[in-house]
C-alpha cells in the first residue's frame, strides 16, 4: 500500500522542481530581453550574459545539492564561492570580472522589477585584472610591412589587395577597434578633412585624424570599391558589408608575416598605434581621446610599454646600464 503514496510524492516533487526551473528560466529570459531591447546591448553581450547565468545556475545546483533552489537563495557567500571555483579552474580575471558584471546586472534587474528585495552581488569586489603589457609591432617592422603591402597593392591595382592595404592603414593610422571598422559608414569618412567620425563603445562619437598614407590607401581602395547596397566603407566582392571575421582574417594573414612568434590581430594594430604615439611624445589625454577610452587609467597601460622600451634602451646603450 505504500508504493502508490511514494509514487504520488515523487510525482509532486517532479512537478514542483519543474515549476521552480521554469520560474528561474523565465526571470533570466525577461532580463535578457530587457538587456537587448531596453539597454540596447549588443547580440554578443546578451549571449555572454546568457552563458554566464547558465553557468551560475549549474553551480547553484551543485552548491545547494538540489535543483529546487530559487534566485532568492543566491547570496554573497554563494556568489563568492562561484567566483572561487572559476579561479580554481584557471579562468582569467578579466573573464571573472565580466561574469560578475553579468550577475550584478541580472540581480539589479530583479531588484528593480520588485522580484527580489536586495542585490547580493552589489557589494562583491571584482578580482583585480592582470596588468599585462599589450603586444605591439616595432616601428621598423611596421614601416617595412606597410611599404611592402602598399607597393604590392598599387602594382596589382585590383580590389582585394587594395582593400587589405586600406584596412591595415586605417587600423594603424586611427587606432580603431575591430567593431568600429566593421560599422564604419562612408559618410563618416572625410578624406578631404583627413578625419573619420567613429561610433565607439556606449555609442559615444569621437573624431579621429587620418594620416597621409592611410588617406592614400583609402582613396585607392574606394576607386575600385564595387557598387554596394550598403553605406559600409569596407565591403565584400558582392558589395555587402564585410564581416568582422573576414576583416580579422584579412589583417591577421598579413600580420603573420611580421609576427615573429607572436599572435598579432587587428587589436595589435590598435596597441601599436597607441604605443608609437606615446613613444613619440604624444600626451596621454590626447591618446585617450583618440582611442575612445572612458578612463585615463585604461590608456595608462601603454605608458608601461613605453617605460619597458626605455629600460631596454638604457640597458643596451648606457655603459653601466646592464650591470
Amino acid at each position: 500500500m505504500s508504493r502508490p503514496i511514494e509514487s504520488a510524492n515523487s510525482g509532486e516533487q517532479v512537478q514542483e522542481s519543474t515549476k521552480v526551473l521554469n520560474a528561474r528560466s523565465e526571470w533570466v529570459s525577461d532580463f535578457l530581453r530587457y538587456a537587448e531591447h531596453e539597454r540596447h546591448l549588443s547580440t554578443n553581450t546578451v549571449a555572454a550574459y546568457c552563458r554566464d547565468l547558465d553557468q551560475l545556475s549549474a553551480f547553484m545546483g551543485q552548491y545547494e545539492g538540489s535543483n529546487s533552489w530559487i534566485w532568492d537563495d543566491v547570496d554573497r557567500v554563494s556568489i563568492r564561492s562561484f567566483l572561487h571555483e572559476l579561479e580554481s579552474r584557471g579562468l582569467r580575471r578579466s573573464s571573472m570580472q565580466r561574469k560578475l558584471a553579468a550577475i550584478r546586472a541580472f540581480f539589479a534587474f530583479l531588484q528593480r522589477t520588485g522580484r527580489l528585495s536586495t542585490n547580493p552581488a552589489r557589494l562583491i569586489r571584482a578580482p583585480k585584472r592582470e596588468r599585462t603589457l599589450p603586444s605591439f609591432i616595432s616601428e621598423d617592422r611596421v614601416r617595412n610591412l606597410f611599404e611592402c603591402i602598399g607597393d604590392a597593392a598599387v602594382v596589382d591595382g585590383t580590389f582585394l589587395p587594395l582593400r587589405r592595404w586600406a584596412l591595415l592603414e586605417i587600423f594603424y593610422s586611427c587606432g580603431l577597434r575591430l567593431s568600429e571598422v566593421y560599422a564604419l559608414d562612408r559618410p563618416a569618412l572625410d578624406l578631404d578633412e583627413r578625419q573619420v567620425r567613429v561610433l565607439g563603445k556606449g555609442k559615444k562619437e569621437r573624431i579621429v585624424p587620418i594620416g597621409g598614407p592611410a588617406i592614400k590607401a583609402l582613396r585607392a581602395y574606394l576607386r575600385v570599391r564595387p557598387p554596394a547596397s550598403t553605406r559600409a566603407v569596407f565591403v565584400s566582392v558582392k558589395g555587402n558589408r564585410l564581416s568582422r571575421d573576414q576583416i580579422q582574417r584579412d589583417v591577421t594573414k598579413v600580420l603573420a608575416t611580421v609576427a615573429d612568434g607572436d599572435r598579432l590581430t587587428t587589436h595589435s594594430l590598435r596597441h601599436t598605434f597607441a604605443t608609437h604615439l606615446l613613444n613619440a611624445g604624444a600626451d596621454l589625454v590626447s591618446v585617450k581621446e583618440m582611442l575612445g577610452h572612458a578612463s585615463l587609467s585604461t590608456t595608462r597601460i601603454y605608458t608601461h610599454t613605453s617605460v619597458e622600451r626605455l629600460k631596454h634602451v638604457h640597458a643596451q646603450a648606457h655603459p653601466r646600464g646592464g650591470e
